[in-house]
């Protein structure tokens, strides 16, 4: 894996003190993608809903949820309850006025970074965008084994994100993050013990801005039968 050991999370949080709390500001002054962009999560989650073995719809887990643009357009018509991970606690204090009626359904609220964030099993839906490039190699693993491991029977774990148009890992050194390539992610995702179900790319974007894709990631069990059965299965 890359090394990132100039991630500073400390930054990070300085960084995003300073957003306003607006849909223009969670999204870096391009809040104008924002319809776009939850349409086409909404399809790519309505697929998820397609499949033979489909996650439930009881739990939704909004991770990086700003003030709750994710929360409120796309989980929250889908799920019985939405828990929202947000380290800025400007941001987290104004996501049950943002969401609005549908405010009863939300569930926990956890002022945490995505490091240090342990979940419970329970999830149908873990979802993640524009986030996780805050988060080093090694605490994304990391992360990614605890979400796996919160899964509920079907739950998928869908990350949205940017990727590098170069293949090479790309530095923003003002909020101290890192944008990966293509190769890097699918490399995270098989140390993680993760195995994508479904992988597409954002359409619609204006050019001049990342290429979007969206995974869809589930556990990986054959990897499972290999650690519990400690014989080699061939893949």
């Amino acid at each position: 894996m890359t090394q990132q050991n100039d991630l500073s999370y400390g930054k990070a949080l300085e960084y995003w003190a300073d957003i306003p709390a607006t849909i223009d500001g969670v999204l870096g002054g391009f809040g104008f993608i924002s319809d776009l962009d939850i349409a086409g999560s909404k399809l790519f989650l309505k697929s998820l809903f397609s499949l033979k073995d489909p996650p439930a719809s009881n739990i939704a887990l909004d991770c990086g949820a700003g003030i709750g643009r994710i929360t409120k357009h796309l989980l929250l018509p889908y799920f019985q309850s939405v828990d929202v991970i947000e380290p800025d606690e400007k941001f987290l204090n104004t996501i049950t006025e943002f969401v609005g009626e549908e405010r009863i359904k939300l569930g926990n609220l956890y002022n945490v970074g995505l490091q240090e964030f342990k979940p419970d099993k329970k999830y149908d839906i873990i979802w993640n965008q524009w986030v996780l490039g805050h988060l080093t190699d090694e605490d994304l693993v990391s992360f990614l084994k605890y979400c796996r491991n919160a899964l509920t029977q079907n739950g998928i774990i869908v990350v949205k994100e940017n990727v590098t148009s170069s293949g090479e890992l790309e530095r923003d050194d003002k909020d101290s993050s890192v944008t990966r390539s293509l190769i890097q992610f699918i490399k995270i995702f098989k140390i993680a013990n993760l195995k994508r179900i479904k992988q597409c790319k954002q359409t619609n974007f204006p050019n001049g801005i990342y290429p979007v894709y969206m995974f869809a990631l589930v556990p990986n069990n054959i990897e499972e039968l290999k650690s519990k059965n400690h014989v080699k299965l061939e893949n």
